[in-house]
C-alpha cells in the first residue's frame, strides 16, 4: 500500500535526523531550521527521501525536534529521562502533511463519504463522520494507522477568532463560578462545591482483556495466528480508552459550561504510576489528558481552565493552612489548630479553589465554599455515578459533547 510505503520512508527520515543530530560536535547540534535546510541534500544522495512531499518531510523534521523539546522540558522539571531512540516500524504509524500536500474533497463522496489527496501517495476514501465548520481553515492533516490495522485521517483547523467566546473579566470571579478540582482515589474528580464523579467501571473489559491475552500469549510469535490475535488484544484496548476519553469529554464539557473558572491539580503523572499503589486506576484516569481536554475546552467555551501546585493540598486546611499530615486511608480532615471538619477529597478541593485564585492574583476568593463546606456524609453532599455520566446525564450535561 503506497500510505505504509510513505510512511516507512518518513520512519526512514526520522531516523536519519536522530542520527545526524546525535552524532553532530556536542557544542554545535543542528537546529530545526539547520536540518530542514540539509533535506535537499539528504534527497540528492538518498534517492528514497526524494520520495516525500516536501512539506511532510519538514513535518518529521519537526516531530523529531519535537519530541526533543518535550523530553528536556520533562528533564528540566525532575523527571528521570532517558534519550530518543531510534522508531521500528511498528513503533512510526503516522504522517502528517503541513500547509500543503493535501485536498478535501467532500463533494465527490456519497453522504457520510469524502476523499483526501496526499501528495505521493493519492486519493484516500475516508468516512466524512463529521462536517468542517465553515470558518474554519484546514492547516494539517495527519494520515494514521492504529495497531489495530484501522487507518484514520485527523485534521487541524484554524479559527477565526470572532468564533471563540470572550473569557469573563477577572474581576467578576468568585467561590460562586468557579470551582476548584481534586483529581481523586475514592472518586474520579471531586469538586469545591461538594459534587463528586464515581469512577467508570471497566472491569468486565479489563476481564475480557486479560482473556485475549492469554490467547496470545499461547501463540508462535510472528505467525498469522499470532498478529490475528494480536489486533484482537489491540481492539480492546482501543475500547478501553475510547470509554475513558468519551467520559472525560463529557466531564469537561460540564465543567466549562457550568463554570467561568476551572481549577485543578498540576499532577506528576508519570511519577504517581511508578509509585505504590493501584497502578492501572491511575492509567484509567488519564488525568494528563483529562487535564489536556479541560485547558483545550476552556478555550473553547471561554472559561479559565488553570493548573496549580499540587504539593499539599491535602495536607493544608482549606481554612486556617495549617498543614496535617494524613496517610492515604484516612479520608477525612480534621484540623487540629481550627477545628474544621469535612472529607479529605473537598478540602484537598478547596485548597486547589484558593489556589487558583492566587495563580490569577485574586487573592482568597470571596463567598469561600470552606464556610459552607458539607462533609461527605450530609444530605446536601451530591454525587454522580459513573453511569450517568457514561448516558450523558451528568447533572445538566444532555447534550453530551
Amino acid at each position: 500500500m503506497a500510505a505504509e510505503h510513505h510512511i516507512d520512508i518518513h520512519r526512514q527520515l526520522y531516523n536519519h535526523v536522530k542520527w545526524d543530530y546525535t552524532n553532530s560536535p556536542k557544542d554545535d547540534k543542528p537546529s530545526e531550521y539547520q536540518q530542514n535546510n540539509k533535506l535537499p541534500e539528504w534527497k540528492c544522495r538518498w534517492s528514497v527521501f526524494a520520495e516525500l512531499h516536501s512539506k511532510a518531510a519538514q513535518a518529521t523534521v519537526a516531530r523529531f525536534h519535537d519530541n526533543l523539546s518535550n523530553l528536556r522540558k520533562k528533564k528540566e522539571k525532575g523527571y528521570n529521562v532517558g534519550r530518543l531512540k531510534r522508531q521500528s516500524p511498528s513503533e512510526y504509524q503516522s504522517v502528517t502533511y503541513n500547509q500543503s500536500g493535501f485536498d478535501l474533497d467532500n463533494k465527490r463522496g456519497r453522504d457520510g463519504f469524502a476523499y483526501v489527496r496526499f501528495s505521493k501517495i493519492g486519493w484516500v476514501k475516508i468516512r466524512y463522520h463529521r462536517p468542517l465548520p465553515d470558518h474554519a481553515t484546514i492547516k494539517e492533516v495527519t494520515l494514521k494507522k492504529e495497531t489495530t490495522g484501522e487507518w484514520f485521517v485527523s485534521f487541524s483547523l484554524e479559527t477565526d477568532d470572532e468564533h471563540v467566546p470572550e473569557k469573563p473579566a477577572l474581576d467578576t470571579l468568585d467561590a460562586s463560578n468557579s470551582v476548584g478540582i481534586d483529581l481523586g482515589i475514592q472518586n474520579y474528580i471531586h469538586t469545591s462545591d461538594g459534587k463528586t464523579v464515581d469512577w467508570l467501571d471497566l472491569e468486565d473489559e479489563y476481564e475480557r482483556l486479560r482473556r485475549e491475552q492469554r490467547k496470545l500469549s499461547r501463540k508462535e510469535h510472528g505467525s498469522n495466528n499470532y498478529e490475528k490475535q494480536r489486533r484482537k488484544v489491540a481492539k480492546v484496548k482501543r475500547k478501553i480508552q475510547r470509554k475513558v476519553l468519551d467520559y472525560q469529554h463529557k466531564i469537561t464539557t460540564w465543567l466549562v459550561k457550568e463554570y467561568d473558572a476551572v481549577f485543578v491539580e498540576d499532577l506528576n503523572v508519570s511519577g504517581m504510576l511508578q509509585g505504590n499503589g493501584n497502578a492501572r486506576n491511575k492509567q484509567d484516569a488519564a488525568w494528563r489528558q483529562f487535564i489536556t481536554l479541560l485547558e483545550y475546552k476552556g478555550d473553547l467555551y471561554g472559561t479559565y481552565a488553570v493548573q496549580v501546585e499540587a504539593a499539599g493540598t491535602t495536607k493544608e486546611c482549606a481554612k486556617c493552612g495549617v498543614e496535617t499530615a494524613k496517610p492515604i486511608w484516612v479520608r477525612e480532615h480534621s484540623c487540629p489548630s481550627c477545628g474544621f471538619e469535612t472529607g479529605r477529597d473537598a478540602n484537598a478541593a478547596m485548597n486547589v479553589l484558593q489556589r487558583g485564585f492566587s495563580e490569577l492574583g485574586l487573592g482568597w476568593p470571596e463567598d469561600t465554599p470552606v464556610e459552607t463546606a458539607l462533609p461527605t456524609d450530609t444530605a446536601g453532599f451530591q454525587r454522580v455515578s459513573a453511569k450517568r455520566v457514561c448516558r450523558g446525564n451528568l447533572d445538566r450535561l444532555s447534550d453530551g459533547v
